[in-house]
């Protein structure tokens, strides 16, 4: 039977037929690895999400963590998962092997890290979390730091967190407060973090949190933000003081702890002095940077999470349209005539079309970003590492974002497909549904990664990654117009669309930055709906639509995403021309 959770056969076409992850295991990283290594993992993470991670999903929703003010208690199924999760090596996946690491292609371990979320986001999301801050450490990290903490998180014996926001500064981190004073070797920090996932637990011996902080005397703003490993025990096994103040209760993601910390008030005086003991990591004042090698991990990854949701939404609902029997053709007039199963309605197919539309151009777009990433580390020449650089910086919003939007609208569609029955806790997607909602919330807002796009990704470098983006547009097209047929037609569309892109960006940067910046995240789905229609494209190059009903689903997906989806780009972009001020001129008052 097939899964509900993934496509497998999506994941090896991808891989093999479009990525060709094939030629990166030629190269020196990966040659440890082949093909047939490859699929074994992804059949290993099909299997252990499946057995350990989805079998918990619903009741992990219904018995969120607990804490009695001393202790936070979570089922014990999470623990048991993620003790099986770190034992098949998936926490290491792309992570170096004298580490510990499986040295895989980072394509690959997003493929493979896709099954979990799509199983159990909730308690998905501690390894992700896990994975993110062993990298920056593996990055930035000392040597004495590496040993201590990285190679324990790969084992599962340590998990990881972030801790950026705080109480009184949200997204606006340049208004952190939490300080940390010198203190011999280390530093003793003091203040208190917000929404940190993963924030505290007993599901390992230790927690590792990575803490932006301010070193007194340091520059105001984000210039002056300093980053810190945190642990919940110290080396020698002393209580650090990092507490608890509370849980945050939200309303998916419920089998993730997510707390308010306090650093330093005086809960426990670890070496008989007030402060949490914290070692910086990396140099002093450029925390903000360090962390942006978890964040921006983060930011993809929060896509893949949003993709896989609505994914398995789409195979549910599919699934129950398959299944269901309800009505009669529009033609009939026999009243005694026996149902048929509601996929036979088109408006039901409909539905069930525009979700294979997002789901499956999302995951392509995080794939692609995956694939980038090895690229960056290893492809042949400087050129072309640089030109992955280029091109990941200025999709990594979108990677984020577009997922977030159109996994979630997926996920609404999926609890249409089933009626009624969807609003109910008996049928799994409406909690696709709540957990996919934080998603647009998650490692910043659509506005913020609007803001992130227009007023900075696409005017970097003088325009630098905006032009390596065209370049890579217009490869695929110049091979889909080569093609001829229906090839050469969406190829059209597709230029056409992007230059309309390029064309309103320009119009944008010669206004004010307060007007040009006022319908930023129209601008974000705007771009964010022609690189996917670009995703389709590309796939549709390695798809023989005479392959059968697999290639035939590919392209008739991609022909609705053209037909239906594309279009609204230019509606947006004419606003956009417009230089419309209207949001900009609504008084505070006027509400």
């Amino acid at each position: 039977m097939a899964s509900l959770l993934l496509s497998a056969r999506n994941l090896e076409f991808l891989l093999f037929e479009w990525l060709d992850v094939p030629r990166l295991l030629a190269r020196e990283r990966f040659r440890e690895h082949t093909s047939d290594t490859v699929r074994a993992v992804l059949e290993l993470s099909e299997q252990v999400a499946t057995e350990q991670f989805a079998t918990h999903n619903k009741r992990n929703d219904a018995c969120e963590p607990t804490f009695d003010g001393t202790r936070i208690t979570v089922i014990p199924e999470v623990k048991a998962a993620l003790d099986v999760f770190a034992a098949t090596g998936l926490v290491g996946a792309a992570m170096d092997a004298d580490l510990g690491g499986l040295q895989l292609p980072n394509t690959v371990a997003q493929a493979c890290f896709a099954w979990f979320q799509a199983a159990n986001v909730g308690t998905a999301a501690y390894a992700f979390l896990t994975m993110a801050n062993a990298n920056l450490l593996a990055v930035y990290g000392t040597t004495e730091q590496i040993e201590q903490y990285v190679r324990p998180m790969l084992d599962g014996r340590i998990l990881g967190t972030m801790c950026l926001s705080e109480p009184q500064a949200g997204s606006s981190l340049a208004d952190v407060a939490t300080r940390a004073e010198p203190d011999g070797e280390g530093f003793r920090l003091t203040g208190n973090k917000m929404w940190i996932s993963g924030g505290d637990h007993e599901l390992s011996e230790n927690i590792a949190h990575l803490v932006l902080a301010r070193i007194p005397g340091a520059p105001v703003g984000v210039k002056g933000l300093s980053l810190f490993l945190v642990p919940k025990y110290l080396p020698d096994g002393t209580r650090n003081d990092v507490v608890v103040a509370g849980l945050n209760h939200k309303m998916g993601f419920r089998g993730t702890t997510n707390a308010a910390l306090n650093f330093g008030e005086g809960a426990f005086t670890p070496g008989g002095r007030a402060g949490a003991v914290g070692f910086l990591v990396g140099e002093r004042n450029q925390g903000l940077a360090a962390m942006f090698h978890m964040m921006n991990e983060a930011r993809i990854g929060v896509g893949l999470g949003a993709t896989a949701l609505g994914y398995t939404g789409y195979l549910h609902a599919l699934d129950y349209a398959r299944s269901r029997p309800q009505g009669r053709p529009a033609g009939s007039k026999d009243p005694s005539a026996p149902q048929v199963p509601i996929i036979a309605h088109p408006d039901v197919r409909r539905m069930l079309l525009a979700q294979k539309s997002y789901v499956e151009g999302a995951l392509a777009l995080i794939l692609y970003c995956a694939r980038l990433v090895d690229e960056q580390r290893t492809a042949p020449s400087a050129s072309e590492r640089d030109r992955a650089e280029r091109l990941l910086s200025i999709l990594t919003p979108i990677a984020k974002s577009w997922p977030s939007q159109w996994g979630l609208a997926a996920n609404d569609l999926a609890i249409q497909v089933h009626g009624g029955y969807g609003y109910t806790r008996e049928y799994d997607v409406e909690q696709f549904y709540r957990d996919n909602r934080l998603n647009a919330i998650h490692e910043g807002t659509h506005g913020i990664q609007a803001l992130d796009l227009l007023g900075r990704k696409v005017v970097l470098d003088d325009g630098a990654a905006l032009r390596e983006l065209s370049s890579a547009i217009e490869e695929t097209v110049e091979a889909a117009s080569a093609a001829g047929g229906e090839l050469a037609d969406l190829a059209a569309a597709l230029d056409e669309a992007f230059a309309e892109i390029v064309a309103v960006t320009a119009r944008l940067h010669s206004a004010p930055p307060d007007i040009a910046l006022a319908n930023a995240t129209v601008y974000l789905e705007a771009a964010g709906h022609v690189v996917v229609a670009w995703m389709w494209l590309s796939q549709l190059l390695a798809a023989d639509p005479a392959g059968g009903d697999f290639y035939a689903g590919k392209w008739q997906a991609a022909r609705y995403f053209y037909r239906w989806e594309l279009p609204k780009v230019r509606a947006q972009v004419e606003l956009l021309a417009s230089l419309d001020v209207t949001t900009l001129e609504m008084a505070p008052a006027w509400f």
